[in-house]
């Protein structure tokens, strides 16, 4: 790549695949690079790069990360992602290396085509598109339709809408990826990443290189100096609405809905979670993300929700000017989620952070 054009990495995946774990441990792994971040988030609370900005890393310190929660990047190119490439860029002291992590609804296609823009395309080039593959949860055919059927139904009632919002984002992901992750490797066995493997293959027409992952720890040289130059190669990777339209239509997110609990101190952290899980199975909730007030510690606890999978951990100690309370983002398809639920699932979530049992669940709007 040219000497002069900084490279930008793009770390898309689905909700939940662990995009946010494997920038951290690049961060801590960056070889002395100074790596800008932008990070783009679903919903109002800004976890992904509280998170980050918590790492300590002299590399990336809290100046470098800067967030974009106006909505998805791919809609709002314009308005923020331009802007903000242009002040990167004009720092007295630029960045190595520039990493973007999408939304889990994003759709990488014009993200990268923003590239090809004149007053960006002279100074950065897309050294690649990274996809982060949640494996265990394809494995178990979370995100897998069965296109055949769908087909079959489609010719037999044309009047039919079958598709999948979920299924096609998540191809649309991978249609753009120069390098897919199979994160979470750890959680399947040999014969079931290997069907994930070729699952992956099924969704593109092209040979992309896949790495196998636990917890999102990779070499820095295996996501970074990819080389790739996407933005030249990105519009023959089109997403199903650019096929579908020719390139025409916004897309929308209508079909997602994600909206923010805010909650007192935790009584019991196991409680807590053991009720999240629950109540997450019960509203078919695709991704829980946020903080907690643990009494008597001086660190913040982290909560992240997979499905009905929860990890917790201490990142960093609570700030002065910070109150600390509990506040979580929850995401879900939108026909589930309509305000009377919203607001039961948020009563359940403060009840749990206060002790509550973790047996009931909240009504719905349909109850």
């Amino acid at each position: 790549m040219p000497a002069e054009k900084i490279p930008a990495t793009v770390i898309t995946g689905f909700l939940g695949a662990g995009k946010t774990t494997l920038i951290r441990n690049l961060l801590q792994n960056a070889g002395g690079r100074k790596i800008a971040l932008i990070i783009n988030e679903f919903g109002d609370l800004g976890v992904d790069g509280d998170i980050l900005k918590g790492c300590g890393i002299e590399t990336c310190s809290e100046d470098d990360v800067v967030e974009l929660n106006n909505g998805c990047i791919c809609c709002t190119v314009a308005d923020d992602f331009i802007p903000t490439m242009t002040k990167l860029l004009e720092r007295e002291r630029r960045p190595d290396h520039i990493v973007i992590e999408t939304s889990g609804l994003a759709l990488p296609q014009p993200l990268v085509a923003a590239f090809n823009w004149p007053d960006v395309k002279t100074r950065v080039t897309v050294d690649g598109v990274v996809t982060v593959i949640d494996a265990a949860a394809v494995a178990a055919g979370r995100f897998a339709d069965d296109e055949e059927k769908v087909a079959a139904q489609r010719a037999a009632d044309e009047s039919l809408d079958h598709d999948n919002p979920l299924e096609e984002l998540f191809e649309d992901q991978i249609r753009a990826a120069d390098l897919i992750v199979l994160n979470k490797a750890d959680l399947v066995d040999i014969d079931a990443l290997e069907k994930v493997r070729r699952e992956i293959a099924a969704a593109t027409d092209r040979q992309v290189k896949t790495v196998a992952s636990e917890n999102g720890k990779l070499p820095a040289d295996v996501l970074l100096g990819i080389a790739a130059g996407t933005e030249d190669l990105i519009a023959s990777r089109k997403s199903h609405h650019e096929i579908a339209h020719e390139g025409g239509a916004e897309h929308d997110h209508d079909e997602f809905e994600s909206f923010v609990v805010s909650a007192g101190a935790l009584a019991d952290v196991k409680t807590f979670t053991a009720g999240l899980s629950e109540l997450i199975g019960a509203h078919d909730i695709l991704r829980l993300k946020g903080f907690a007030d643990v009494p008597g510690k001086p660190m913040r606890l982290v909560v992240q929700a997979v499905g009905q999978r929860i990890e917790t951990y201490f990142d960093r100690p609570w700030r002065p000017d910070e109150t600390r309370e509990t506040r979580l983002v929850v995401i879900g398809l939108h026909d589930g989620l309509d305000d009377a639920t919203c607001e039961a699932i948020g009563a359940r979530i403060r009840a749990l952070a206060a002790g509550g049992a973790t047996s009931a669940m909240p009504a719905t709007a349909a109850e």
